[in-house]
């Protein structure tokens, strides 16, 4: 498939999962941008108006509360997050109502935290109610719950719960709202030669080296961060723009097929919603390691993990947990939910399937990790635009 193509092929989207940053909406000091969140909010209700179904996840709760309380600077502990989080979203929504109301739009504000992602059913509770809002043509606007997360279910950027979110609602299309137009091959600050990437085909180690830079001293994330979202939303069949938005117009028209911002292009298989969650949802407790053997069986034969190509066990488990399944050489090749415990591993490891009961007492399953519950993890990448080193604006 050609760029145009790709391109054009983005006009009939038709839910959309659309994330502005901190950085868009506050100033320095933390105050709202009232004209440029009208003018963001202008947009969107466009393509409401034209029938497609917008979820927007919203930054700047932890912002505008820094700036209604009169803070110096962004919080350090969580505690004090959570205390200008809790301002700042009252704040927050409260302007998105009244900008939205003159459109006919209802607003519907979600808070999310790790849990709801992780835990099979708050996952599926979640889809359903944002499935309910867009059915009732209301405009879900969804953050992380910052007032009552601690940190072990935080998930400590809004461009991963935006990715999380296009998966939980199948989108059609992610656009990341940022202060630069896009993945650039330099930093456009500093090398006048930096060239916009219009595509990016697979993700290059040289591009996750040079993303480690954060936001503003109020944001929270990156061009990292952007780079988690994009491996998520690629592998799950989930186009995702970075564009500029500054500017009015460019949702408008990277709707329209026009070459805005960087697109990311979704690998052409596609994950199953169950599949997504094993990958992307659930936290990761333990990883088991495997041979050459079971390597290709996964890989190349679509088999399940089976006792006798399981080599180690690193960290602890329960049946039932997600696990990361890493090759000869350490690198993470799947992920799965393991019938069995890290303990109950150790012992069946190397054997036959038949041995099990004889090993253990019992016989419940033949496999470690089945074929059904078991996600592969792309690795390794290259630009298609070109081997280039990448810089985007956080």
């Amino acid at each position: 498939m050609t760029s145009l193509n790709i391109r054009a092929a983005l006009t009939g989207a038709r839910k959309l999962v659309i994330k502005v940053g901190t950085r868009l909406l506050c100033g320095s000091k933390g105050d709202l941008n009232l004209k440029r969140m009208k003018g963001l909010v202008e947009d969107v209700a466009g393509l409401w108006k034209e029938g497609r179904d917008v979820v927007l996840v919203s930054s700047g709760a932890i912002g505008a509360g820094v700036g209604r309380l009169g803070l110096l600077g962004k919080p350090r502990t969580l505690p004090e997050k959570q205390a200008a989080a809790a301002v700042g979203q009252g704040i927050l929504m409260q302007n998105y109502e009244s900008f939205f109301a003159p459109f006919g739009i209802t607003v519907a504000q979600v808070l999310l935290t790790r849990d709801d992602i992780k835990n099979r059913g708050r996952y599926l509770n979640a889809r359903h109610t944002l499935y309910s809002l867009l059915r009732y043509r209301a405009l879900p606007i969804v953050n992380e719950n910052d007032t009552v997360a601690v940190e072990e279910i935080r998930f400590g950027d809004n461009d991963t719960l935006a990715a999380l979110v296009s998966c939980l609602i199948d989108a059609d299309l992610l656009v990341l709202l940022t202060d630069q137009d896009g993945l650039y091959s330099a930093d456009p600050h500093e090398n006048r030669d930096a060239e916009l990437i219009p595509e990016v085909w697979e993700i290059t180690p040289e591009i996750e080296a040079v993303a480690g830079g954060r936001g503003s001293h109020l944001a929270t994330g990156g061009m990292e961060t952007k780079l988690q979202a994009a491996r998520i939303t690629m592998q799950a069949g989930i186009p995702m723009v970075i564009a500029g938005g500054m500017q009015r117009g460019n949702l408008a028209a990277i709707l329209q097929g026009k070459r805005v911002g960087t697109l990311f292009v979704p690998c052409e298989e596609t994950m199953k919603a169950r599949k997504r969650w094993i990958a992307f949802g659930s936290p990761v407790e333990g990883k088991i390691r495997i041979d050459h053997g079971a390597l290709e069986a996964i890989l190349k034969k679509g088999k399940s993990l089976l006792p006798g190509g399981v080599t180690g066990v690193v960290g602890f488990f329960e049946a039932g947990n997600v696990v990361s399944l890493v090759d000869p050489c350490g690198r993470e090749i799947a992920r799965g939910i393991s019938n069995y415990s890290s303990d109950e591993v150790k012992l069946i490891m190397g054997k036959k399937s038949t041995e099990i009961k004889m090993i253990l007492g019992y016989h419940d399953y033949d496999e470690v990790v089945h074929r059904d519950n078991l996600t592969i993890i792309a690795n390794g990448s290259t630009l298609k635009a070109g081997r280039l080193k990448g810089y985007a604006g956080k």
